[in-house]
């Protein structure tokens, strides 16, 4: 497994980000997000699944995925030593580590956030109950942000999964976003304003912990 660590001078917490199916931790979108939460204080660790450093388009089985998990997590507790912990990450990336969470707790893990979770493939919303059933085991908070254009969470499925999940689950809604964070020209505001709007939603969130 290979990574990249990216820090402020002076981090007050860490996201152990996982890329999503189709590109690896060096994406541009990655490389955005690494970069803007650094800039609020919040340290990264990207890293890749073993079929991405094979150059496989093929995902890998779940059991290596979350093993690949739990590895990470356990690199950025020794890289990041004393700081709090979030994992979760970009689409497939964000799921392999809900999973995880859900069959045993990733050490020192205290939120997951999910950028884009994909809750059923594109125009089957009803694999949405049998994608989610696992996130009800999962015993940290939650952080699912989100985009109504999401073709991979559609909105009613979507709305239904987060509720059940009662207090454990947060929405930060990125107004017309897709699956990607990318919004369309004419509601007036670009792909960059909406990344700002989904990284200072995460800082916010995480704020609680940094002052606990």
């Amino acid at each position: 497994m290979s990574a990249l660590a990216v820090s402020p001078p002076a981090p007050e917490s860490c996201y152990v980000l996982a890329h999503g199916a189709g590109a690896g931790m060096t994406h541009p979108f990655m490389q955005a997000v690494a970069e803007g939460l650094a800039q609020r204080r919040i340290a990264t660790l990207r890293y890749q699944f073993p079929y991405m450093e094979q150059g496989k388009k093929r995902t890998d089985a779940p059991a290596l995925a979350h093993a690949t998990v739990r590895a990470a997590v356990g690199c950025a507790s020794a890289h990041f030593g004393g700081l709090r912990l979030f994992a979760g990450g970009k689409s497939f990336g964000g799921r392999m580590t809900s999973q995880a969470q859900a069959l045993e707790p990733l050490p020192g893990a205290h939120g997951l956030i999910f950028l884009g979770f994909p809750l059923h493939p594109s125009g089957a919303p009803a694999a949405a109950e049998k994608r989610a059933a696992h996130l009800g085991d999962v015993d940290v908070p939650m952080l699912f942000a989100h985009g109504p254009r999401d073709t991979l969470a559609e909105p009613a499925p979507f709305e239904a999964t987060t509720r059940a999940l009662g207090p454990m689950a947060t929405v930060l809604e990125i107004d017309g976003a897709d699956h990607s964070f990318h919004v369309l020209k004419r509601g007036g505001r670009t792909d960059e304003e909406a990344l700002d709007e989904l990284l200072d939603g995460i800082a916010v969130w995480t704020q609680a912990w940094r002052l606990g």
